[in-house]
């Protein structure tokens, strides 16, 4: 099994920051709009040397979302940015109608996903945005595990025409996916090989798969992990070669166990190759408050589930 080495940890929410940073001299045509949350969203390094298409609308989410999809008629690339639950929830309407149903190139880039989001509670704390989003007809969803690949999808989604999802998190986590290493939308990465069991995760949930894998192998049994960073479009051939040859999975993501990877990958399955599965996820609950720590280890979002469900699901085969 490879080994991945933490070179450092970071809040992901930095590397769409160095990424901004980095369009933001490369790319004339990006522009960014923020709700009231500039430091939140790393923004400060953009609207310092950009002032210019830099636009700070405030706490006034729906106004953001269609200024940023007028900004396209323009040719310009808006990415808008705050809370995960204010880019979604709060705004459903707005980028149901005026950007995907209109096909509009905004890049929709949501901070403070998930329970890492911590102590500000259940009310933050969006659970169901990847199902939103992932609903939408055209919508690219986009969950991503540490800095480097944070900055790396970032730069990437704005040379793709069409709409975004941009998901990332508050927290300092580990930073382990090589600096340079390409960042393709809808194509997962092979992180390590295995035989017994194919543990698919997306976000947060990667590094823990990893320890997980590592875990499994002490006690024999041989774990093949797969970075899932494109949840829409799913790389169906890399999960349909995996779960055939291992003949199980193990979903593993911070959200709803209801609309999310894990669901998108059962789909999968269920039309080509149906093998057994469990799902490492919230159930069907909203969060609290508290640590990231004690949130991922009560909703049993860590390494030690993933674990477990692995043993559970090797049992199905």
């Amino acid at each position: 099994m490879k080994k991945y080495t933490n070179t450092g940890s970071k809040d992901t929410r930095s590397g769409f920051g160095a990424g901004m940073t980095e369009l933001g001299q490369t790319n004339e045509n990006v522009v960014a709009l923020c709700a009231d949350l500039i430091g939140s969203l790393k923004f400060d390094d953009f609207k310092k040397n950009h002032p210019e298409r830099f636009f700070q609308i405030g706490i006034a989410e729906a106004n953001m979302i269609g200024i940023a999809a007028g900004l396209t008629i323009g040719g310009k690339i808006p990415f808008t940015g705050t809370f995960a639950n204010f880019s979604t929830g709060r705004v459903y309407d707005q980028i149901r109608q005026s950007v995907a149903y209109s096909d509009k190139n905004v890049k929709i880039c949501a901070s403070h996903a998930g329970l890492t989001l911590g102590e500000d509670g259940a009310t933050h704390q969006i659970l169901e945005d990847i199902g939103l989003m992932k609903m939408l007809p055209g919508m690219t969803v986009i969950n991503t595990c540490d800095y480097n690949q944070t900055k790396s999808a970032t730069i990437a989604i704005a040379d793709y025409h069409g709409p975004v999802y941009l998901r990332f998190g508050r927290p300092v986590v580990p930073n382990f996916t090589p600096a340079d290493e390409p960042f393709v939308i809808g194509k997962a990465i092979l992180l390590s090989e295995g035989t017994d069991v194919t543990i698919v995760a997306t976000g947060h949930l990667v590094w823990e798969a990893l320890i997980a894998a590592e875990a499994l192998e002490s006690k024999g049994i041989s774990a093949e992990v797969i970075n899932i960073h494109t949840i829409k479009p799913l790389d169906n051939e890399a999960i349909l070669k995996s779960v055939t040859k291992t003949g199980c999975v193990v979903t593993a993501e911070e959200h709803n166990i209801l609309g999310g990877l894990g669901e998108s990958v059962a789909r999968v399955l269920a039309l080509n190759n149906p093998k057994p599965q469990e799902f490492v996820a919230v159930n069907d609950s909203f969060g609290e408050s508290g640590t990231p720590v004690q949130l991922m280890e009560k909703y049993k979002l860590n390494h030690q589930a993933i674990l477990e469900a692995a043993e559970r699901v090797i049992k199905r085969k």
